[in-house]
């Protein structure tokens, strides 16, 4: 049931009405998007903004259930009792209502919220700041106020809509980039923030799968894809071990070399490098490799001496002139 404390408690929080970007230095003028992926269960959400550290209090969310995007004059309670309402068995819409009413400062508001059912609701207050405007659609909603236009929120959701078949953060990415495109936040870019959950995400316990954000960028979306590039970097290296191992050497080390071309300021793929090329026989190669990762990281020349897959060459007087000392 309702918990009737608790929309009390929320009541008692939220500021009266009016125009809060003229008087809260926190205003979230921004755009986002609230998404789910059906095939995977996972829900996420993905925002831009010219303020510092837009991820710090736009969603809340809860693997399973729903993400809920709260945004201008954001105020974390609709979320918190947002998510308890839906755990109630509540719709969106009904959870949206509820808050909208109980709220004396809603007109300040724009919020959006998705479930795991793909059920959609959102909310766009009049005192938001202009342009603003929302849009919901199959497993989705974009929205976004202090905008350069109306188009920002349509590119958003026509780039969502065209990116079926991308995983859910890169398809969320297109949608942000899109909506940049078009004209994005008025007043330029300074931080965004992605995030997905899912059940049981984090060895059967936490639903945070993916958190990535850029609090202070001159390119925001452009570091927050390379952050992404970083995060799916583990996996590509353990698919491109698989690879090379399973027999197929050539392709397995094309795929490390197209990830080191993407990421050469990271070390650990330099070390992944260098292992396939020493058991190719490619000692120069690896020599060279295991150089580039020392430069990039020099507490390599420490972890190296104990990865044993360098036992070969760790008696090796080029390898120990390289890490610079004995074992």
């Amino acid at each position: 049931m309702f918990k009737t404390v608790a929309l009390a408690i929320l009541m008692s929080f939220l500021p009266a009405a009016g125009h809060a970007q003229d008087f809260d230095p926190n205003y979230l003028s921004t755009y986002s998007i609230v998404a789910r992926d059906p095939a995977t269960g996972e829900l996420g959400m993905a925002v831009q903004s010219k303020v510092f550290a837009v991820g710090f209090r736009t969603w809340s969310a809860k693997g399973g259930l729903a993400v809920i995007a709260h945004q201008a004059a954001s105020n974390p309670f609709y979320g918190k009792i947002g998510l308890e309402l839906l755990e109630a068995g509540l719709t969106p819409r009904q959870a949206l209502d509820i808050l909208v009413r109980a709220d004396e400062g809603s007109a300040s508001r724009q919020v959006a919220i998705i479930d795991i059912q793909g059920r959609t609701a959102s909310f766009t207050g009049s005192g938001a700041s202009e342009y603003k405007g929302d849009r919901c659609g199959a497993d989705y909603c974009a929205q976004g106020n202090t905008l350069g236009g109306p188009e920002v929120v349509n590119a958003i959701a026509r780039a969502f809509e065209n990116g079926q078949g991308l995983p859910l953060p890169e398809r969320m990415l297109a949608a942000l980039d899109a909506g940049q495109a078009a004209g994005g936040d008025a007043r330029g870019m300074q931080s965004s923030a992605m995030m997905i959950v899912k059940p049981l995400a984090i060895a059967g316990y936490g639903d945070v799968a993916l958190d990535i954000r850029t609090n202070d960028h001159p390119e925001p979306l452009k570091e927050m894809r390379r952050l992404l590039k970083v995060y799916r970097s583990g996996e590509r290296i353990t698919n491109a071990n698989t690879t090379f191992n399973n027999g197929d050497q050539a392709k397995g080390l094309q795929m490390m070399t197209g990830l080191r071309d993407e990421l050469p300021e990271k070390d650990n793929i330099w070390v992944a490098l260098a292992n396939m090329y020493l058991k190719m026989n490619r000692k120069v190669d690896a020599m060279s490799a295991l150089r580039k990762a020392i430069e990039l990281n020099p507490a390599n020349k420490r972890q190296l001496q104990r990865n044993r897959n360098f036992e070969s060459i760790h008696n090796d007087p080029e390898f120990l002139k390289l890490v610079g000392s004995l074992l």
